[in-house]
């Protein structure tokens, strides 16, 4: 099978924590906290690794919160590529309060890369064999401008990299300048940013997505839709997978899921169908989790079957 690389820029040490209520100013008395990985790519790497693929996570690490990130990977059993940062990791805080059912996520900003460590991620990433998936996914760090997003790719490309994007904003259109990408997942509100106009209706998103394959962008396109699953386009046609109706406890690890299971699929010759299918049921059993947790295989696989007896 071809082989999957992950590049995270901004990768975290996620801890999560539940409290009977929240009010300012007084002490909260909370749980014992759990942690675990974060950032994009990393997540995109531990859901193929939970679904019984394997991909290399590639990303900085700084401080004991680093070395503790990467001990954690190390326990899960996902492949690293790491290069040492100045700045520690970042490390974000999720607290579940059980009063209300609220979740609240803290999110801190990425640790700065200088230009040496950005340069010896990118030489990580050239390293790459020809032919393999390498997804880049999450949030830009301080040091890093979407113009070297970009350049980055291009090397990529032009060493016979497959590249996948999951980013928003600037990141994500200075992603799509290089063109022919595998695979983009965007949002309905980030397609609509993206073609500069409202997709107000249905059959907006599906042209909007059409388009950007046809220009060349991108050779699949699947728009995340929420409860209504998603839209996916590539040169052939289009498909729409809608997830069952599920009691949904957290959406914070759903994207990566969905993302995780796609470049699996991909990774070994799925179509169109059978890819965004997988990337649904992924997403959905990542939701049906408390906390950060990510998708399991039991659970994706029981929604796959359902999605295929429909």
């Amino acid at each position: 099978m071809v082989k999957i690389y992950t590049l995270t820029l901004s990768p975290s040490l996620d801890s999560a924590t539940v409290t009977p209520q929240i009010y300012p100013e007084g002490k909260l008395r909370c749980s014992a906290p759990m942690f675990e990985p974060g950032g994009g790519g990393i997540n995109v790497a531990r859901a193929i690794t939970y679904l019984g693929g394997n991909a290399t996570a590639i990303f900085p690490a700084g401080g004991a919160t680093g070395e503790h990130l990467v001990s954690l990977l190390t326990e899960e059993k996902v492949p690293v590529e790491t290069i040492n940062a100045e700045d520690w990791t970042r490390q974000n805080l999720h607290v579940h309060v059980e009063s209300s059912g609220e979740q609240y996520r803290f999110v801190m900003p990425g640790a700065r890369l200088s230009e040496k460590e950005f340069h010896q991620l990118e030489e990580k990433v050239l390293a790459i064999e020809s032919g393999a998936i390498l997804v880049i996914s999450g949030s830009l760090p301080p040091g890093v401008d979407t113009a070297k997003l970009t350049q980055l790719i291009r090397h990529a490309q032009g060493n016979g990299l497959r590249c996948i994007v999951d980013s928003s904003g600037d990141a994500l259109l200075a992603a799509l300048e290089p063109g022919n990408l595998e695979l983009v997942k965007p949002n309905q509100k980030e397609l609509s940013a993206l073609v500069n106009r409202e997709l107000s209706q249905p059959d907006d998103v599906r042209t909007a997505a059409q388009e950007l394959v046809q220009s060349g962008k991108a050779h699949r396109v699947v728009v995340s839709l929420g409860p209504q699953g998603a839209l996916a386009v590539d040169k052939t046609g289009f498909v729409q997978v809608v997830p069952p109706p599920m009691k949904s406890q957290s959406t914070v690890g759903a994207g990566d899921s969905m993302v995780g299971a796609m470049t699996l699929k991909l990774a070994q010759g799925a179509s169109l169908l059978e890819m965004t299918r997988y990337g649904v049921a992924a997403g959905s059993a990542a939701t049906i989790n408390q906390g950060t947790r990510l998708c399991s295989l039991a659970d994706t696989q029981k929604i796959v079957d359902y999605l295929a007896s429909q």
